[in-house]
């Protein structure tokens, strides 16, 4: 969502031991303080959790191929960050195409709006927490190489891919920048992704963050103001927990990818194709640390401007 400095308002158009062989769950490990305690039931079709060693505590169907839908946009911010050299300070243009695409594929949006020129860190903040596509796409076409914007895109995206290779993502596919195409991933790949991404120090402030003010030069020369809030509603819902990011299509369901942290203790985790993606990695949470917070946790609303993902 866009707020002018005018009363005129945007708004986003969308925004262990072993367990029975006869359950759907597989407990991979555990730790000390999950250690009897069963492993929750969830209603996510696949999900994972793993500890700072990147050691299993928890997985269902962890190897299982699934639509990731907007996770997609963590590799997006990897991409950008893991670059030691970039500017985070770098002005990008907002071209029509951005606003285009997201209208042509009914995608989530940061309603960024033609001509503002945002900074890198600010195109960050727009794709990961109202997963805004428009700010996906700019992020693609600013750094992909070629002489045309689809080739610009299209670069960065086998980029995506070269790198998801060289985290050892066996079985992830980005098709897209933002989720809306066949890409696809599993629990364990996207635990591992995300836990590779929460190493950068940037990357951990703007995913924890519930809701970011900004303002940019407008193209008329005036100021635009932007507020975007985080549609990952386990932020300020579950104690501890410090990201990551949602993630919602009509072939992927619900998904979550999110992290707890607690007495220097940090937690990653993934659930794909959920009924409740909240409670069910709530659940998880609360397996990996030992706790019971799940059953009187309290989910944090959005505004009522704000989209979800």
């Amino acid at each position: 969502m866009a707020r002018l400095l005018t009363k005129r308002k945007t708004v986003a158009a969308v925004a262990g031991g072993a367990v029975l062989a006869a359950t759907p769950l597989v407990a991979w490990g555990t730790i000390s303080s999950a250690s009897d305690t069963p492993p929750p039931k969830l209603t996510a079709k696949g999900a994972s959790l793993i500890d700072d060693k990147g050691e299993s505590l928890y997985g269902k169907n962890v190897n299982d191929d699934r639509a990731m839908a907007s996770t997609v946009k963590i590799m997006v911010a990897t991409m950008i960050l893991d670059n030691k050299n970039i500017d985070l300070d770098r002005k990008v243009p907002v071209a029509q195409a951005y606003r285009d695409y997201v209208a042509e594929q009914h995608a989530s949006t940061a309603d960024l709006q033609t001509g503002d020129k945002l900074t890198v860190r600010q195109l960050l903040y727009a794709a990961l927490l109202p997963s805004g596509a428009d700010a996906a796409y700019a992020l693609a076409d600013t750094f992909g190489q070629g002489a045309t914007r689809a080739q610009r895109v299209q670069s960065f995206v086998v980029d995506m891919n070269a790198k998801g290779h060289k985290l050892n993502l066996g079985k992830t596919k980005f098709d897209t920048f933002d989720g809306t195409g066949g890409d696809s991933s599993t629990p364990k790949d996207l635990a591992k992704l995300a836990q590779h991404a929460m190493q950068n120090d940037t990357f951990r402030e703007i995913v924890k963050t519930k809701e970011y003010k900004g303002e940019a030069p407008a193209a008329n020369g005036r100021t635009r103001y932007y507020t975007w809030t985080n549609t990952n509603q386990l932020l300020g819902s579950y104690k501890g927990v410090v990201g990551i990011k949602t993630g919602t299509t009509s072939a992927a369901g619900e998904c979550l990818v999110f992290a707890g942290k607690r007495d220097g203790k940090t937690l990653v985790g993934t659930v794909l194709n959920s009924k409740d993606r909240y409670e069910d990695a709530a659940k998880l949470l609360d397996y990996g640390f030992g706790t019971e917070d799940a059953k009187d946790m309290k989910i944090r609303k959005l505004p009522s401007d704000a989209q979800s993902d």
